[in-house]
């Protein structure tokens, strides 16, 4: 295994820091922190993500370094989406430190998922597609390397295929199952669709993200509240599923955005901020301000994933400044909830539920440790930004 311990701050390692006795959070709003004296932690957000980042590398990477296996604990399964947000992980300390440790790890990654994948990178999930183009663009954009531009563009030529006049349009969530539209498949393609137009000003593209769009809002964005729903037709009956997952609120979040960016309309931004807003709100996503737990497996990936997106609704200007405190307020409590509760250390490994330490032994799903290691990555961001 390749190693920056060198620059890892030795403070990390001990994690949490008591510093001296206080009246703690007196003006937090959230409840689980309590009114009674206790100790202040310091939050080593940079720290902890480099110490979370060698401990996940060490404990997840497969035998032979070509993809990141399902759990720490056994399980070699290889399964194809979480190498995506692995390496958008990857992407994340690499913007923030510029070691070139982590380029090594996302060129090793994207080479690796072809291999495990049968030589190639299609997929017969549009979502599960739809999330590497989104890492490898963002990995081209960070690093210029051509191979992701050209992975990009083998990925983006599949995705299109999933387009079709099914339940009145948008992206199917598989090549199987064309008539069954979801959140997960058309939000991140309308993220990716407005970046790659904003990178190369294709016409087309931006116009399939305004029309993906103009299809979610309307069939799967509730227009009392803007809570996003999970998806329509999955059983074939032409029905709404109305889960409420924390990713599709934040992959909604980040459509809006980006396609705000792409165009300076501010009825995306708009929608964005009433989404997000709603989100920290919430009673069933964000119970007493925690975003609450979705389980192991594929549920275990889903708050970093919302976390990612409102974190970069947080940093943009345009928003209002009220708008924009109450989601660093947020993203804070959640983030020191995990970084005080949610980690098992010196393991550095992360549960499902933030406020909950996993225990030793018993086992930690990559899906799981990434959402952990994502949302460190965002708090270690926020702070530098002068937002915590």
């Amino acid at each position: 295994m390749n190693s920056i311990t060198q620059h890892i701050k030795k403070v990390a390692l001990a994690g949490l820091i008591p510093v001296m006795l206080t009246a703690c959070f007196k003006d937090n709003p959230f409840p689980l922190y309590g009114n009674k004296p206790s100790a202040v932690i310091n939050y080593t957000f940079a720290a902890t993500a480099d110490t979370m980042q060698e401990k996940t590398y060490a404990a997840f990477i497969s035998a032979n370094g070509n993809y990141f296996k399902q759990n720490n604990t056994g399980s070699t399964n290889y399964n194809y989406w979480p190498q995506a947000h692995t390496m958008d992980a990857f992407i994340d300390a690499y913007l923030r430190t510029k070691n070139d440790i982590y380029k090594q790890r996302m060129k090793s990654l994207l080479n690796g998922t072809r291999i495990s994948n049968g030589n190639k990178l299609q997929n017969e999930y549009y979502d599960d597609m739809e999330w590497l183009a989104l890492a490898t663009l963002r990995a081209y954009q960070a690093t210029n390397d051509a191979d992701y531009l050209t992975a990009v563009n083998t990925l983006w030529t599949d995705i299109k295929t999933g387009v079709n006049s099914n339940q009145g349009g948008g992206i199917a969530w598989r090549k199987s199952q064309l008539d069954y539209k979801n959140t997960p498949a058309n939000a991140p393609a309308i993220i990716f669709a407005a970046r790659l137009y904003i990178l190369q000003k294709n016409e087309a593209d931006l116009t399939l993200a305004k029309e993906l769009y103009t299809w979610l809002k309307g069939k799967l964005v509730d227009p009392s509240s803007g809570i996003v729903y999970d998806g329509i037709n999955g059983d074939g009956d032409g029905k709404i599923s109305y889960n409420k997952f924390t990713y599709n609120q934040g992959t909604f979040i980040g459509a809006a955005l980006e396609l705000y960016n792409a165009t300076g309309d501010a009825g995306y931004l708009a929608d964005a901020v009433r989404t997000a807003s709603a989100t920290i709100k919430d009673l069933d996503i964000s119970p007493g301000g925690l975003l609450k737990s979705e389980g192991d497996g594929d549920g275990g990936l889903f708050k970093g994933i919302l976390v990612r997106y409102l974190t970069l609704l947080t940093l943009k200007e345009d928003v209002s400044s009220t708008d924009r405190d109450a989601y660093a307020k947020f993203l804070k409590y959640n983030a020191e909830t995990l970084f005080a509760k949610g980690i098992l250390r010196p393991d550095f490994v992360v549960g499902p539920d933030w406020k909950t330490m996993p225990k030793a032994n018993n086992g930690t799903d990559l899906t799981t440790q990434i959402s952990g290691l994502t949302t460190l990555e965002a708090a270690a961001t926020l702070k530098a930004a002068g937002k915590f």
